[in-house]
C-alpha cells in the first residue's frame, strides 16, 4: 500500500536524459475531441477488460475503469481509460506479447515513473496505463472518478473545464499533452476537495 504523502503528491519525475516517454513512431495526439458521455462507454469497459483478463489470466491483479469515460454523465475524449495493475510492470516480456495478441499496441514506457507503460487499443478505443501494485496513481485515478461521481458540482466544473480546455487547444493547434496542461489547476482543486474529503490531507 502506497504511503499516504504519495497518494496526495503529484509526482512528475523528469524524463532522463537519452529517454523518451514515447516508443518509437508514437506520440502526442493531436486529437482530443470531447464528446457528450455515452451509455455505451460502460460496455465497451467490459469487453475490453474481459480482452485483457483473458489474454493474461491471473497476472492481471486489477482491472478497473477510470477516467472521464467512467463517470456518468461527465463529457469526454472517446477513449475508454483503463488501470491495469501487474506484479511487475517493467517485466514486458509477462504481459505485452500477450496484450499485442489481444489487440493492444505499446505506445509509452516510463519507469521511472511507477514503471507506468500505455498500450492502445483501437476498437474499440482504448488506452490502458499499466502500474504495479503499490503505486499510488491507481489510488488517485479511484478517488478522483468516485468523487466526480458523488458530487454533481465538480462534475459540472470539470466538464466545462474540459471543454474550454479542447476549444483553446484545438485553436492553438496544440497536442493532447497541452490540452491536458491546460485542465491541471482545475484537476488539482478537485483532487485537493476529495483528499480532504478521505482524511488524506487536512483542511
Amino acid at each position: 500500500m502506497p504511503h499516504p504523502n504519495d497518494i496526495v503528491t503529484f509526482h512528475d519525475p523528469p524524463i532522463p536524459e537519452g529517454h523518451s516517454a514515447y516508443i518509437p513512431g508514437a506520440g502526442p495526439s493531436l486529437n482530443f475531441d470531447v464528446v457528450d458521455w455515452s451509455d455505451a462507454w460502460p460496455g465497451q469497459f467490459h469487453v475490453l477488460a474481459k480482452e485483457i483478463k483473458d489474454a493474461l489470466g491471473w497476472r492481471a491483479l486489477v482491472i478497473e475503469h477510470v477516467g472521464s469515460t467512467s463517470v456518468p454523465g461527465l463529457p469526454a475524449k472517446p477513449i475508454i481509460d483503463i488501470d491495469l495493475i501487474v506484479a511487475d510492470p517493467n517485466d514486458e516480456e509477462s504481459y505485452v506479447p500477450a496484450l499485442e495478441r489481444a489487440g493492444f499496441e505499446l505506445r509509452v514506457r516510463e519507469p521511472w515513473w511507477f514503471g507506468h507503460r500505455v498500450l492502445r487499443h483501437l476498437e474499440p478505443a482504448c488506452h490502458l496505463h499499466v502500474f504495479g501494485y503499490d503505486s499510488p496513481e491507481v489510488i488517485k485515478h479511484r478517488i478522483f472518478r468516485d468523487w466526480l461521481r458523488a458530487n454533481p458540482d465538480d462534475r459540472v466544473l470539470y466538464a466545462d473545464t474540459k471543454r474550454e480546455a479542447a476549444a483553446l487547444s484545438r485553436a492553438a493547434g496544440e497536442h493532447s499533452m497541452q490540452y491536458n496542461a491546460r485542465k491541471e489547476l482545475v484537476i488539482k482543486e478537485i483532487y485537493r476537495k476529495a483528499f480532504i474529503a478521505t482524511g488524506l490531507l487536512k483542511a
